[in-house]
């Protein structure tokens, strides 16, 4: 179980406009190649991308960082609500395959003028000891991650 002091400190919520209908920041979300193009901080890649966009269903995305570390985390889809919201779960994973750190994430998109209000809330709701040397920086890789979703759906790559 997660302390409340860890799950005060590094709690977020972040919210974005994106120039685009909802239905297609909904697909960069839910289909793995359009997930695989943004999801993460910049300049890292996802070479393994996998996303079952449905209740119960796995998430497994391999983060390589530009000096080739490789950042393992694995989740599930606990609801979808196709093109409103999304809930699901996911955990950094450690050398061994085990969770430092699970977060609750909710992601609600709502129409706004052609173009679409994101919400993101992530909550910890498991921490071990070494979660917060990583949480630490989950506000600013969400908000680079966020960055690179503005950009691929400009590029219209959706």
């Amino acid at each position: 179980m997660v302390g409340d002091s860890v799950a005060d400190k590094y709690d977020l919520v972040l919210t974005r406009v994106f120039a685009a209908p909802r239905e297609l920041v909904w697909k960069a979300w839910t289909e793995p190649e359009q997930l695989a193009r943004w999801w993460g901080p910049k300049g890292f890649t996802n070479p393994v991308c996998e996303a079952d966009a449905q209740a119960g269903g796995a998430i497994r995305i391999h983060m390589c960082g530009p000096d080739g570390t490789v950042y393992p985390m694995t989740g599930r889809f606990v609801e979808l609500v196709e093109p409103e919201s999304i809930v699901f779960s996911s955990a950094a994973l450690d050398a061994e395959g085990k969770p430092m750190f699970e977060i609750m994430n909710t992601v609600t998109f709502t129409e706004h003028e052609g173009k679409t209000l994101l919400t993101l809330e992530a909550k910890i709701t498991r921490a071990t000891a070494v979660a917060p040397q990583y949480l630490k920086g989950m506000e600013m890789g969400w908000s680079q991650s966020l960055d690179r979703l503005a950009e691929t759906l400009a590029a219209g790559s959706s």
